[in-house]
């Protein structure tokens, strides 16, 4: 049924949305900018920190100045380190791929080397990455999910995603792959998410304990052979 997993990072791998979310509420908030949750889920999941900016300076005139970008990633990587935890089960389910998987996200490379190093994924992850700093459009553009189907050599078809946000699900739709809505992460909780837009991604599940029960084919044992 599939030749590769393509798994994001951000609230499937680690539960890392929420900690951005509220900073980044908490960030504008002191520029008079008043945004909630629910806001952020719809607007700035899964994008790019360009076209999260992009959005605050359409919606609210608001330009950050210098130095924002740098200042706030700053105080988020110490957040991290405080607080981040990996997705329960992310890791068994992984070495249990018959599959080969890999990882695509719109985090810069340098927020996800420090990410994964944090909860201890960088030994999963390592030669399988590829950033939206590669691609001219990110999510919910394909052009991401599409550079990694290229990269691996395996048709689009042949690619599951593994998604938690609307733009993450719209750009692996529109690479014509399978895609997997994950729910569990602490950000979507409480969260109406139906009726998005009309994007219908083909399985939802809220946890990787569940992960092989609609394709048991994808478990290859304990090994991952």
């Amino acid at each position: 049924m599939f030749d590769l997993v393509i798994f994001d990072c951000d609230g499937v791998l680690i539960d890392s949305e929420v900690i951005s979310a509220r900073m980044l509420i908490d960030e504008l908030a002191g520029f008079g900018v008043e945004i909630d949750t629910a806001y952020v889920a719809r607007h700035f999941l899964g994008r790019s920190y360009p076209v999260v900016m992009q959005q605050i300076r359409e919606a609210f005139g608001l330009t950050l100045p210098d130095g924002f970008e740098d200042a706030y990633r700053a105080r988020l990587i110490a957040a991290f380190q405080q607080e981040l935890r990996p997705v329960q089960g992310v890791r068994e389910a992984i070495t249990q791929l018959s599959v080969p998987y890999t990882l695509a996200t719109s985090s810069s490379p340098p927020r996800l080397a420090d990410s994964l190093r944090i909860v201890g994924f960088s030994d999963l992850f390592e030669g399988r990455c590829t950033t939206a700093s590669e691609v001219s459009h990110g999510k919910p553009a394909p052009d991401l999910f599409l550079l990694v189907a290229e990269k691996n050599r395996v048709s689009p078809s042949r690619c599951l995603v593994i998604e938690d946000s609307l733009a993450g699900v719209q750009a692996g739709l529109a690479a014509g792959m399978t895609v997997w809505r994950f729910t569990g992460g602490s950000h979507l909780r409480g969260l109406d998410l139906t009726h998005e837009d009309g994007v219908e991604p083909h399985r939802v599940f809220a946890s990787f304990a569940d992960f092989f029960h609609a394709a048991p084919q994808l478990c290859g044992g304990a090994s991952g052979s």
